[in-house]
């Protein structure tokens, strides 16, 4: 199994090239089972997450043809094309790593009028129940049935109707499922209180762009008026607003300054307003973000919450940032219950964390010293490297199949900026 070796001290300068967004990705690529035509998405990331997700797809019948697979290019195109669904089954063994799977529930039941998906895995960072989603699925004419693990969701005869359906809180996942079931439904469906992440728009957009009638798109209340079929697209994805925030804080704790090659401020608003509260310079200009620190990093007061609010996906690697910040930071995780699991293997490093249920409070120390510490989960694995930049000597960052389903080619763009880290093989 490989390892991250970071020697810390090397102050980041530079252009990092941000990937196209994992999460949005996610999204994309299902809806190739909703349209008999090919589906070309450009600007996918290169990472486990994806490719774990095309054998899904194969699975179904799907034929998936990549281009961009020459090894100095960051991210690739995929061209997906389902004319006939083979197989309606999302089996266990596919599915358990990834929770993102469940994402084929909607369009599947949409087009071929069934779908049987196992329940899905993931980052052990606490209870994240698919309630919601078998929910909303159910106001929109679904049968659904739980047995054996599995989620069996039967449209009536001539399809799905639509109905409306009003979330009780905000769920990104479930919103995406009925936003790819709602398009195939023989009527209009409303969905109230539903998600308004940039990938949600970046969904709606490509569901236009292949035929679906959508209003609202941006906001929490959509409307959906069915249509009959949908046909092919040529799509790029979204830039990764979580990666560009990762690096941001990356060159912020070693002092640096980088381009954030492709990132768009609007869709990271309140990661930046986070880090200019803390000392760090963010600037828009064209072709992405800029950000800048000299060193002096000051303490704050976070909490995540549902988007336009920050975003949990940052909390572990701004966690990591006010290490080194002078004063006492409190993080509030309103999102997850068990995430922050990267605490103990922060400390291993020196960092003064107490943590009480859903607060973390973080005590600014002058320095970190590099060990050999262990990813728990994506984002956990990623703020320990941004750790380590900054730590003195060498850090050993484990269990690499957590950072390589989220950050394309991680030390290789870090080694662009002039960091000193080496992916090798653990002895």
């Amino acid at each position: 199994m490989d390892k991250i070796i970071v020697e810390g001290g090397k102050r980041l300068s530079g252009t990092i090239p941000i990937s196209g967004a994992k999460n949005a990705a996610l999204t994309l690529i299902p809806c190739a089972l909703l349209t008999e035509e090919p589906l070309t998405l450009r600007n996918l990331p290169r990472l486990a997450d994806i490719d774990g997700f095309q054998h899904l797809m194969n699975q179904f019948g799907v034929t998936t043809a990549i281009q961009g697979n020459r090894p100095e290019d960051f991210g690739r195109v995929m061209t997906l094309e389902t004319p006939r669904v083979t197989n309606t089954v999302a089996p266990y063994e596919l599915v358990r790593k990834m929770r993102a799977s469940i994402l084929v529930l909607g369009p599947m039941l949409a087009r071929m009028g069934e779908a049987t998906v196992s329940l899905p895995g993931g980052c052990a960072i606490g209870n994240r129940p698919i309630d919601l989603h078998l929910k909303v699925l159910e106001a929109l004419g679904a049968d659904i049935e739980l047995a054996q693990g599995y989620v069996k969701a039967v449209a009536p005869d001539g399809g799905l109707p639509g109905g409306d359906y009003d979330f009780p809180v905000v769920s990104v996942g479930a919103t995406e499922n009925a936003l790819m079931a709602a398009v195939l439904c023989t009527g209009t469906s409303r969905l109230g209180n539903a998600a308004r992440e940039p990938e949600i728009v970046d969904l709606c957009n490509l569901l236009v762009a292949m035929g679906a009638e959508i209003e609202g798109i941006g906001t929490s209340d959509l409307t959906i008026h069915g249509v009959r079929r949908l046909h092919g697209a040529t799509y790029r994805v979204m830039a990764d607003r979580i990666e560009a925030g990762s690096y941001a804080c990356a060159a912020a704790i070693t002092g640096g300054e980088v381009l954030l090659e492709g990132a768009k401020a609007e869709e990271m608003a309140a990661t930046l307003h986070a880090l200019r509260n803390i000392g760090v310079s963010c600037e828009a200009e064209k072709g992405g973000v800029r950000v800048a620190a000299d060193g002096k990093l000051k303490a704050v007061n976070l909490s995540t919450a549902p988007y336009p609010a920050l975003a949990t996906d940052m909390q572990a690697q701004l966690m990591a940032l006010l290490t080194v910040a002078e004063g006492t930071s409190v993080l509030t995780e309103t999102i997850f219950e068990n995430r922050y699991m990267h605490v103990p293997e922060l400390a291993r490093m020196g960092a003064h964390i107490e943590t009480s249920g859903r607060t973390a409070i973080v005590h600014g120390v002058s320095g970190l010293t590099g060990a050999e510490v262990m990813a728990t989960d994506l984002r956990a694995s990623m703020s320990l490297v941004i750790a380590g930049l900054r730590a003195e000597g060498r850090t050993e960052v484990r269990r690499l199949y957590h950072l390589d389903r989220g950050y394309e080619r991680l030390e290789e763009k870090l080694a662009l900026v002039g960091a000193a880290v080496e992916r090798v093989g653990d002895e």
